[in-house]
């Protein structure tokens, strides 16, 4: 069923949020948030994706990204569609305390949207917002990056692993991004 968020114009920059299905909190899990992380590295590296701002919280991620070559639906599509397999695939074959109960889940949600597979992992809907203006960007950008401090999983953004506050304040991060040019550090 169609939104109001879409992405229409497919070389610009775009915020978007993905979210598990029934907000299944897979990402609590190392294993599933590095799958995502290195999908994400992927397309940035082969795919021409430019990620600027990202965080991945327990049940859903956000994310600031453009397709250098204009085709932002067709690498985001790519994208769900692997880390959905990938991620289904390794709660089946890991030692996940979980399993029965996320694979009954995703299952029901393949069969109410009547899907071929037997697996729905993220909901159908990016919640996508063409970010049109600094003061837009600016906002978007402290909204992820202040997640986990809403969560209330670190005090200052920037300490959170998973977000690219890290990269913002230079420090260590996960993956390299696409910097805008705004700072990111709390202040103390």
């Amino acid at each position: 069923m169609p939104t109001g968020y879409q992405i229409v114009e497919q070389s610009k920059l775009h915020y978007l949020t993905f979210t598990v299905v029934y907000w299944i909190d897979v990402f609590s899990r190392k294993t599933y948030r590095d799958i995502f992380l290195e999908s994400l590295v992927y397309c940035r590296q082969h795919k021409s994706l430019e990620v600027y701002g990202y965080v991945i919280m327990s049940n859903h991620i956000h994310m600031m990204v453009r397709s250098a070559v204009g085709d932002l639906s067709g690498t985001v599509r790519d994208l769900k569609k692997f880390t959905s397999k990938a991620i289904v695939e390794a709660i089946g074959s890991n030692n996940e305390s979980r399993r029965e109960w996320i694979l009954r889940l995703m299952a029901h949600a393949a069969r109410r949207q009547n899907k071929e597979g037997k697996y729905q992992f993220w909901t159908h809907d990016n919640h996508a917002e063409l970010l049109y203006s600094n003061s837009f960007i600016e906002q978007k950008l402290k909204y992820i990056h202040d997640n986990p401090v809403r969560a209330g999983l670190v005090q200052k953004a920037e300490d959170y692993l998973y977000s690219s506050a890290r990269n913002y304040a230079e420090l260590d991060a996960m993956m390299e991004i696409d910097k805008l040019n705004v700072m990111w550090k709390t202040i103390k």
